[in-house]
């Protein structure tokens, strides 16, 4: 079969491998769309990723598609369901499992190879995150279900009332689907981005305004004159920059939570003002990853179409076309793309 295969830094290779073979308690399914993501970009351009792969290893791992061979001990599943998979699952026996922090899981149990024809899904995951996809939604839809349990979980853990003011810092599918999961919980989100086609979407998505950051000079400064100088009740960070985790903390009235969602280079680091933080009584969080209740809710709510999530596609293209794609993502031309073994 067709597989892309990553060996380091902007070094994506496809390759013709062996079609996987289900072990016991394993499923393997053939691939109809799987879905391009901002880590995956930050993780071709860095060549590695701190928790879920080191090359040389199979790539991509959001996708959805159909059961075609079950493994040994299987059950309630069929050849033919349609089906997605989350990238991970957790152990269910470990310190953190035992305390319900499933993000955190000791073993947590990842799974790359989403740009295949066929793609393998071990055990756990199948006990813990496989979910059936219900008729009429897409392939290309489903396989949005894990980035957006991630947003969930992060909004979930933002400390967000209705009626917040809320900085949304970054317009790509991350921050975006943020803003839909913000909106949800009643906030009133002012979205800052780079991208004039993308800060439109996140209005079509529920922004009460969107703001082009190559046209301000002093973001915090624009966020007090819009909270009426006091500064955000909630602000989140998901571009995965330093400096913009210092601007997110900049942007924060006392006592606000800042979610410092977009993961950093490793060995990077930041400065805070001991003085702010403790004065201002700050919440600062760093949100990692989701849970097997928030991947429920992701394929609930992407189903439910109460957000038109199809914006986020901006094409569908075969899998020989994956090194283009990739240029195209890291030029900011395309968000999330449907690739089609």
């Amino acid at each position: 079969m067709l597989a892309a295969v990553l060996y380091g830094q902007e070094d994506l290779r496809l390759e013709t491998i062996d079609q996987p073979v289900p072990a016991a308690g394993e499923i393997v399914i053939q691939v109809g769309a799987a879905t391009t993501c901002g880590t995956d970009l930050k993780v071709w351009r860095r060549g590695g990723h701190a928790k879920m792969l080191k090359p040389p290893t199979l790539f991509g791992h959001e996708a959805a598609g159909k059961i075609v061979a079950i493994g040994s001990g299987v059950t309630g599943w069929q050849v033919g369901d349609r089906v997605v998979a989350n990238n991970s699952a957790p152990c269910m026996s470990c310190f953190f499992c035992h305390k319900r922090e499933y993000s955190l899981c000791t073993q947590l149990s990842f799974n790359n190879g989403t740009f295949a024809e066929y793609l393998k899904i071990p055990a756990p995951i199948v006990q813990y995150n496989l979910l059936p996809i219900p008729d009429g939604v897409s392939d290309a839809i489903a396989a949005m279900t894990e980035p957006l349990a991630c947003v969930l979980h992060g909004a979930a853990r933002s400390n967000v009332k209705p009626g917040d003011r809320v900085v949304m810092l970054g317009d790509g599918a991350i921050g975006l689907m943020f803003v839909a999961a913000l909106v949800q919980r009643g906030a009133e989100v002012y979205l800052f981005g780079g991208s004039p086609e993308r800060l439109q979407i996140g209005e079509q998505f529920g922004a009460i305004k969107s703001f082009n950051h190559h046209q301000i000079d002093d973001i915090p400064g624009l966020v007090k004159r819009l909270t009426d100088g006091w500064g955000a009740d909630v602000v989140v960070e998901a571009t995965g920059s330093p400096a913009v985790w210092e601007m997110a903390i900049a942007c924060a009235r006392s006592g606000a939570t800042v979610n410092l969602f977009g993961g950093c280079p490793r060995d990077t680091t930041i400065t805070v003002s001991t003085e702010q933080l403790h004065y201002s009584e700050l919440t600062l969080k760093g949100v990692f990853h989701s849970t097997p209740d928030y991947v429920r809710d992701a394929l609930e709510l992407l189903t439910s179409r109460r957000v038109p999530f199809e914006l986020l596609i901006s094409d569908h293209r075969p899998l020989k076309e994956l090194e283009q794609v990739f240029q195209a993502m890291k030029a900011r031309t395309v968000i999330k793309v449907a690739m089609e073994p």
